[in-house]
């Protein structure tokens, strides 16, 4: 499979699979965007949502959501990153140039997507290097109100909620994130990790995509995790992880 590089990674497209895919590896430190906040007016209870408000709140929680998982799972280590208060919580993000790079053009293009409503589906696979198989898989599953969606196409009010809210359904799925080093098996080789997005057939796919498979886990747990919405979008959280078995051990 051949694949075009951007900033020392490889986007990949699957549209057989309607998954796209980009890698990075161990040796290249990466990781975060610039914060956007969530475009609302108003009142402290309930706050006017736009279309673009809850795309730049969804890749926000993906951005975050990411280098949590690189951060808590030792993919990376500990001293690329810095604490960085969002959410009201203490996160930690990576303060690699190259990382934030290769992010913010995946996000850049994820904004896109999701303003379409052409992506159902991010998944953070975790693969061990020596191993070459697949221990974890992040999955976050998305869902589109249809006409919120179209309340919002011309820059209007696509829903309304308080951001209060939107921000503790957040802190929760963090907050579990951060916990799963309680659950999850120890990671006991270097790692890699891959981002697959699922989007539309019918999507713009930049060249930079390529194929790729959806990284599946043979034999796996699934742990469900908590969900969040801005009444545009809908993310719902889950991890499932490599089963060790006697002979593996």
């Amino acid at each position: 499979m051949t694949a075009c590089s951007i900033s020392r990674v490889n986007l990949k497209l699957a549209r057989n699979l309607q998954t796209l895919k980009t890698r990075t590896r161990r040796s290249s430190n990466r990781l975060a965007c610039t914060p956007h906040t969530m475009a609302a007016t108003a009142t402290d209870t309930e706050q006017h949502i736009t279309l673009k408000g809850s795309v730049e709140t969804v890749c926000d929680f993906f951005d975050y959501s990411i280098n949590s998982i690189l951060y808590q799972r030792g993919i990376y280590d500990p001293d690329k990153f810095m604490r960085k208060q969002k959410y009201g919580l203490q996160m930690m993000v990576t303060a690699d140039d190259g990382l934030k790079s290769y992010l913010d053009n995946v996000l850049v293009q994820l904004k896109d997507w999701l303003a379409k409503g052409e992506v159902q589906r991010l998944v953070v696979a975790i693969t061990g290097v020596e191993s070459n198989a697949v221990l974890e898989r992040w999955v976050f599953n998305i869902a589109t109100d249809g006409e919120a969606m179209a309340r919002g196409a011309g820059g209007g009010v696509a829903a309304t909620k308080s951001e209060k809210e939107i921000t503790k359904e957040i802190q929760a799925v963090i907050r579990q994130i951060t916990a799963s080093v309680t659950f999850l098996p120890l990671l006991d080789e270097p790692c890699t990790f891959d981002l697959l997005v699922y989007c539309d057939n019918e999507a713009a796919v930049p060249g930079a995509w390529e194929e790729s498979d959806p990284r599946y886990i043979a034999q796996s747990t699934e742990v469900k995790l908590r969900s969040f919405t801005t009444k545009v979008h809908k993310v719902d959280a889950m991890v499932a992880y490599r089963t060790v078995d006697d002979d593996d051990v």
